[in-house]
């Protein structure tokens, strides 16, 4: 299958990338967590904080602090065990058992593993792998590796100043196994959000994070002992205690071209052992060869996006104003121990204008540094945010798109459309009858494809999931909830929105409500 044709059944035909015969063995489920074996060990202290408060000092954070970070974004939270009704009348119940984090994960799988390269006072320079089930941190590779990093991202970024390197990589099996070729999706959003969690837990700690979607992937990969047949790194997050870490010579012209292959004779291969418990691990020929195709072999490649203009409306749009708020703020800590998925749970309620406009506002309210763009990078100016409305205050039911720029809706069509949407579900499970806001994160069909190639189909799931993290913590400092879902009809909303001539479509789909107590039992695993 060629690779465009896949990532067009990937978005609008999901069902024709499944093989017909294709059965999940639950039984060899993977682990949702990386084990390496018989390599050193850095424990983790497991007293973390309750709250996180902005470091005063302007010097290097310590281990301890580090771990909280860590733990903060893709920490083992909490355990939780739910039941599984058949339907016939409460006779045939099982339960389901899960380890959650603070960032949602299609089905839980949690395909990213998290490395760092630490420079640190009270810890070997090098590079490690976060073992989230042990919250330690295992060495792969003991050393000083500015030098390698730097000329691997944008070859100015001053990597010596950064006291962690975070790397979000992917490891395919461990959702491929439930999900088959529609893991590739997953695989970024989940990236995503774990970025948006990364910016989240960054700001309040007082780092200064840049997030960087172009590097030379199979240097990077050799740097960290991945095998490309199983996964690769999707992002490079470096972390600095100074305001900004940017590029000095954006402007300018690479004096020198490197190249992934000279790079990855710099430092020896790394051969160490990691468990993840599946006794047979299929094959996913189409996503090694998306992998391959997205890849950046030298640094000719990496590329500078011109912002968008901002569409013109016709005159004749009518929008809705929404009234200004004072600033919001919230304990995020809080936020991530309150927060989950409704689903069956939710429950229809009123929604003042006062907390859409403190929805959509907060939603947007954050910029991040990254190499997709040359300023502090606005993440709507390659995604935004529509919705389809009902019960909200001083708001007619209907579809509308939100203008950040302006702070104001603008009107697609009216009409109670929750009837239309529920009908678009795959997989029934959440009963939009009840929910007030359905939110879509709409992105371009093309991913950016004449600019990034195959690699902006990744880099455009990682920003919408970096959008989808930050609505879930804005809705849930608010009192409600958001599920994401990918089982929806996007030919059916992209007509609702009138995007689909427009080259553009719906990323995401994110319910959000008031809901009930979930049915689950649920323990934290703070100490």
């Amino acid at each position: 299958m060629e690779l465009d044709s896949f990532l067009h059944q990937l978005h609008f035909d999901t069902e024709k990338i499944y093989p017909p015969d294709w059965n999940v063995d639950w039984e060899d489920a993977p682990l949702p967590y990386k084990l390496y074996r018989g390599l050193p060990e850095i424990p983790l202290t497991t007293e973390v904080p309750l709250t996180l408060k902005k470091r005063v000092e302007n010097l290097n954070p310590s281990l301890e602090e580090l771990g909280h970070f860590l733990w903060f974004v893709y920490g083992l939270t909490q355990c939780s065990q739910s039941t599984l009704n058949d339907g016939t009348n409460g006779k045939n119940v099982s339960f389901t058992q899960s380890l959650r984090r603070f960032v949602p994960s299609g089905g839980a799988m949690y395909p990213n593993e998290l490395y760092v390269y630490v420079k640190l006072d009270d810890a070997p320079n090098g590079i490690y792998h976060y073992d989230v089930a042990h919250h330690r941190l295992i060495l792969l590779r003991e050393g000083n590796y500015d030098f390698y990093l730097s000329r691997s991202l944008a070859k100015s970024l001053p990597i010596s100043d950064c006291f962690c390197t975070l790397f979000i990589s992917t490891v395919f099996w461990k959702n491929f196994y439930k999900y088959n070729n529609f893991s590739y999706r997953l695989q970024g959003l989940d990236a995503g959000v774990i970025i948006g969690q990364s910016l989240e837990v960054a700001g309040r700690m007082g780092y200064y994070p840049r997030v960087c979607y172009q590097f030379l992937d199979r240097s990077l990969n050799h740097l960290l002992g991945l095998s490309q047949q199983e996964g690769s790194v999707y992002v490079v997050i470096p972390l600095s205690m100074k305001p900004s870490i940017t590029c000095v010579d954006n402007d300018q012209k690479r004096e020198q071209v490197v190249s992934a292959s000279e790079l990855c004779t710099e430092v020896p291969v790394l051969n160490h052992a990691s468990y993840n418990r599946s006794k047979r691990v299929l094959d996913y020929p189409m996503l090694k060869k998306l992998n391959e195709a997205s890849r950046f072999e030298t640094t000719q490649s990496f590329v500078k996006i011109k912002k968008h203009n901002r569409e013109k409306l016709p005159l004749d749009t009518e929008m809705v104003l929404l009234p200004f708020t004072e600033c919001f703020s919230y304990d995020l800590a809080s936020v991530c121990r309150k927060r989950y998925s409704p689903d069956i749970d939710f429950t229809l309620g009123k929604v003042s204008q006062t907390q859409l406009s403190l929805f959509l506002k907060e939603t947007f309210s954050f910029t991040y540094q990254n190499d997709l763009d040359d300023t502090q990078g606005q993440v709507e100016t390659r995604v935004s945010l529509y919705g389809s409305f009902y019960n909200v205050e001083g708001i007619p039911d209907g579809a509308y798109s939100y203008d950040n720029g302006t702070h104001a809706l603008r009107r697609i069509t009216q009409g109670d459309y929750r009837e239309f949407l529920q009908s678009g579900l795959t997989m029934p499970n959440v009963n939009l009858y009840q929910v007030p806001l359905c939110m879509h994160v709409v992105g371009d069909k093309d991913h950016r494809k004449e600019i990034l190639g195959y690699r902006g189909y990744r880099i455009q799931q990682m920003e919408a999931g970096i959008l989808v993290q930050r609505l879930l913590l804005v809705s849930c400092a608010l009192g409600m909830g958001g599920h994401p879902l990918l089982g929806f009809d996007s030919k059916q909303c992209d007509e609702l929105y009138r995007i689909d001539l427009k080259g553009k479509t719906s990323l995401i789909q994110i319910p959000v409500g008031h809901s009930r107590p979930r049915a689950w039992l649920r323990g934290s695993l703070l100490s």
